[in-house]
């Protein structure tokens, strides 16, 4: 048996569970709501994250991106385009096409500034829509290297749908969302956060509290790179014995 057969088969048992075609329409109606909200501030013309510092590192890209004038509104559009695809049955693949790009420059930004907002909720969002790509493997396979299946498997109608609960696939669904909070919590040791209070919270307790105070004024108060504030901060010794914060 083919790897094409084997993965028509195993995508015809997926379309087959009534949980998982629930789980398919709320991950379409959450992607199009976090897309069409987005996409909507950049269309009206307003700075995304308003309330956060320029001198933060998101700070100054989406400070940057606000002032490129069509091109904002132009993924604005790209954004809300990708959301009303998403909700049309007819249009699903296209949508989540379209939406793959975005989210995944997305999640990347994110992880490479540390942005507290998205540093979570983006990877989410891109497994979410290679999950519908995958629901919609049908249509996407006759682009894939696999060679075709030699067996039709046909999806079946809703009145053949099994109510067997995928108890593996949303535990495997649940230790993903796990992995990566502990990833966030753990995989980096400072974070600029969103703000001097917050960032400058996160030494309280350690013996880094000098260092963390200079990290934290150098990223939200004096605007400096976030790849040249981590390196001071590394350089910079532990706090003296009885030494408080400045």
């Amino acid at each position: 048996m083919g790897i094409s057969t084997k993965l028509d088969k195993l995508h015809a048992e997926a379309r087959q569970n009534r949980w998982l075609r629930y789980f398919t329409i709320f991950i379409r109606i959450a992607l199009a709501f976090g897309f069409a909200t987005a996409g909507m501030v950049k269309i009206v013309g307003e700075r995304f994250a308003s309330g956060l510092s320029v001198n933060h590192p998101m700070g100054h890209y989406l400070e940057a991106l606000h002032h490129t004038g069509y091109y904002y509104t132009f993924i604005g559009i790209g954004q809300v385009l990708a959301a009303i695809l998403l909700l049309i049955p007819r249009t699903v693949l296209l949508g989540a096409i379209l939406y793959f790009p975005i989210i995944l420059n997305i999640c990347i930004l994110s992880y490479a500034v540390r942005f507290e907002g998205s540093i979570i909720t983006s990877p989410l969002m891109v497994l979410a829509d290679l999950y519908l790509l995958c629901w919609n493997y049908d249509k996407l396979k006759h682009i894939l290297p696999f060679n075709n299946a030699t067996i039709p498997v046909d999806v079946p109608k809703q009145k053949t749908l099994s109510n067997k609960f995928p108890l593996k696939f949303f535990l495997a669904v649940f230790a993903t969302f796990v992995i990566l909070l502990l990833l966030v919590r753990f995989g980096f040791d400072v974070m600029p956060r969103n703000s001097f209070k917050d960032c400058n919270a996160q030494f309280k307790g350690t013996n880094r509290t000098k260092a963390g105070y200079n990290f934290c004024d150098c990223i939200h108060n004096n605007g400096q790179p976030l790849d040249k504030c981590l390196d001071d901060y590394k350089k910079a010794p532990d706090d003296m014995p009885n030494a408080s914060t400045p």
